[in-house]
């Protein structure tokens, strides 16, 4: 499932194409918003919430998008000669204006909402690690909810979305690498809990103009992380092996990836 650096990304690229823009084309390919017409509407805004996506049109609606685990946005020149969408039974979407084409892409969640009414989508999510108006109150905020089960796995209590909106299993194995925790740390047991927070959003914070998520500093193919995807191979600190094993999250079962000597259990 994407993280939130990239939801954010993809919102900043549909800002950037419809906001401010009339509709000339919304094609809502799911059976419930077949008859949704959204032609003739501005576009007010698009912006992230965590893992979601909302596009704020005139008229008070609001296009609600989630991209699971395979979606995708996928934004073009209108009217050049990809200009009209493929043929494609992937297709969930299509919000288009004089100059640009928005594809959706196999979307997990797709709902036209009244904007008074976002709360219904994403009132239930923790404070967002990429909101604008980030501070030590947000990130004590989070450390809060995180505190509020006490007995949870941090590795778990990360990408509980109602405690801290927009982390992954990417972020989630890179940042307790880096604070030294064991992904099975009891939530009491972790020092320092609002440092851990603002670790994770320094981390996205950095990484949401590009692609890719970078920890290391090192742009080298292979060389972006610390031990997320390096089951089996050497620590970059230590040298011991990077171990791996599925661990539950709220979204399902997730694989952790730790060093065993760097975070200790």
């Amino acid at each position: 499932m994407p993280e939130g650096d990239v939801v954010w990304l993809t919102a900043r690229r549909l800002r950037e194409a419809l906001a401010g823009r009339v509709l000339t084309r919304s094609d809502f390919r799911v059976p419930r918003l077949a008859t949704a017409d959204l032609r003739g509407r501005t576009v007010l805004e698009a912006v992230s919430r965590g893992k979601h996506l909302l596009v704020r049109v005139e008229g008070g609606l609001t296009v609600h998008t989630h991209l699971m685990m395979e979606g995708r946005w996928q934004i073009r020149r209108a009217g050049a000669r990809s200009g009209a969408p493929p043929r494609d039974h992937r297709v969930r979407l299509v919000l288009a204006n004089a100059e640009w084409l928005a594809v959706g892409y196999s979307l997990g969640v797709v709902e036209l909402l009244r904007t008074a009414e976002e709360d219904k989508a994403v009132g239930h999510l923790g404070p967002d690690l990429l909101d604008p108006a980030w501070g030590p109150e947000m990130a004590a905020e989070c450390a809060t909810r995180l505190a509020a089960e006490p007995g949870r796995a941090i590795g778990e209590a990360l990408l509980d979305q109602t405690r801290l909106a927009g982390i992954g299993n990417v972020y989630k194995a890179e940042t307790l690498f880096l604070r030294g925790v064991h992904p099975w740390t009891a939530v009491r047991d972790v020092p320092d809990l609002p440092a851990l927070v603002e670790l994770s959003h320094r981390l996205l914070d950095v990484n949401k103009e590009r692609h890719g998520h970078i920890t290391t500093g090192e742009l080298a193919r292979g060389r972006e992380h610390w031990v997320y995807g390096r089951a089996g191979r050497p620590c970059r600190r230590c040298g011991t092996r990077i171990e791996r094993a599925d661990q539950r999250s709220d979204a399902g079962e997730r694989t952790a990836f730790w060093c065993p000597r760097c975070q200790p259990a």
